[in-house]
């Protein structure tokens, strides 16, 4: 297995859409093969193309010999309007906010490092104050590894009425090293 840090890293913004949109569901296909008869999951490239047609959108995806192994992307929230404003009463002085939508390994790259490297390398060329994503509350797991990336669970929402529970994790930039 390829050891993730040396993954080719690409950054591609909302102009870039149209050359990776393929890229983006064909690694979404794979790392949710055993998902894809959920209506939630094959509602993806709606998810696609709406992050992605956000001005601020910025992808990250890594690379193993040209293959692609997985990606970060998300785009900064609304001022005023982020949805983890809900939660937190007073909300954070600083509080310019990037939302993570997603963060995507293909299984084979699982447990290498790639997830760190992509999301920490997404949220290294940000300049907002915040990140906030949000994780189905049943991958306990996947709750832990951005914990353990300096996220705190915030509150619980259900975005749509077919979506699971997410926790809104929140945390502050730059991350630590």
């Amino acid at each position: 297995m390829t050891i993730a840090a040396g993954l080719d890293l690409r950054h591609y913004t909302h102009d870039d859409l149209p050359e990776i949109r393929q890229t983006l569901l064909d690694v979404h296909a794979d790392a949710y093969a055993d998902r894809l008869d959920d209506p939630f999951v094959q509602r993806f490239p709606w998810f696609v193309d709406h992050w992605g047609g956000n001005p601020g959108f910025s992808c990250l995806i890594g690379y193993d010999d040209g293959e692609p192994v997985g990606y970060a992307y998300g785009a900064p929230a609304t001022p005023g309007r982020e949805w983890w404003r809900e939660f937190l009463d007073p909300a954070p002085e600083a509080s310019r906010t990037f939302s993570l939508s997603e963060l995507m390994v293909r299984p084979r790259w699982r447990k290498t490092g790639a997830s760190r490297l992509l999301h920490h390398g997404l949220l290294a060329r940000r300049d907002e104050d915040l990140a906030v994503l949000s994780v189905d509350v049943r991958r306990p797991k996947v709750q832990a590894l951005y914990e353990s990336w300096g996220y705190r669970k915030v509150g619980e929402r259900q975005p749509f009425a077919d979506s699971p529970l997410f926790a809104v994790m929140l945390t502050e930039l730059p991350l630590p090293d």
